[in-house]
């Protein structure tokens, strides 16, 4: 996705919803995966399935967001920084939800950079003295995702991006909580390795979530989904970049 030749109008309708200011919290998933459904080989090797496309687009939800959050599986396999520097903006605060202390005490995520870092653990032993470690002694019940939500927003957080990976972001969905989820879809079929989503099951396909989507057709292939989970509806509208 080349910045310089994207039309306003698309631009806007993607991204005003999540550059608005917000009084409360406001919650976007983000997902990259092949067109079988696959987020990652069975390795775990998925660092380049979307290609350049869907990383500028991944750094443009990092500029708008307020906090970017991931789970420790995704530090541990990928030791993501998690800043912005594809696009022009700031990079957002970081995240990490680690009950027991796994992430590397040299990760990139905890780099001092001047950006916010918080981790949510249960276990205290090691961390940088400046990061932000949120515990259940001290927030009850803080790995629920309305609490995390809750904790993140009482900082001043209230545009939210979860990053990964597809166990967390099928957390927060099922929780409810999640108000876009942006699936990009590599024309690539993978045939074997890790699924995407894992919501609850259900019985039926009137049980199934219809949200309103609106589908961009970035300039390598990739198909971009704008899920809108507040919406539900068939259609949406399709755009080229």
């Amino acid at each position: 996705m080349n910045r310089r030749e994207i039309p306003i109008d698309p631009l806007a309708a993607l991204y005003a919803p999540i550059a608005r200011p917000r009084t409360t919290p406001f919650i976007v998933a983000q997902l990259g995966q092949s067109l079988d459904g696959r987020i990652a080989t069975p390795t775990g090797k998925s660092r380049d399935i979307n290609g350049l496309c869907g990383l500028d687009h991944l750094h443009r939800l990092r500029s708008l967001a307020d906090v970017v959050v991931v789970g420790v599986g995704t530090v541990v396999a990928d030791d993501p920084r998690l800043t912005t520097r594809r696009v022009p903006g700031r990079s957002p605060a970081r995240a990490v939800i680690d009950r027991t202390g796994r992430s590397p005490r040299d990760a990139k995520w905890l780099e001092a950079d001047g950006c916010h870092r918080i981790v949510f653990t249960h276990n205290g032993a090691g961390w940088p003295d400046d990061v932000d470690r949120i515990g259940p002694e001290s927030e009850p019940d803080i790995f629920e995702p309305a609490r995390l939500i809750a904790a993140l927003a009482a900082r001043g957080h209230r545009t939210i991006l979860i990053e990964g990976g597809a166990s967390t972001i099928s957390r927060f969905i099922d929780a409810g909580l999640v108000d876009r989820l942006h699936v990009c879809v590599a024309p690539i079929i993978l045939g074997s390795g890790r699924p995407g989503l894992a919501l609850r099951p259900i019985d039926g396909l009137e049980g199934a979530l219809r949200p309103h989507v609106d589908t961009y057709l970035l300039d390598d292939g990739n198909i971009l989904c704008d899920c809108d989970l507040r919406r539900t509806g068939e259609g949406g509208t399709h755009v080229g970049f």
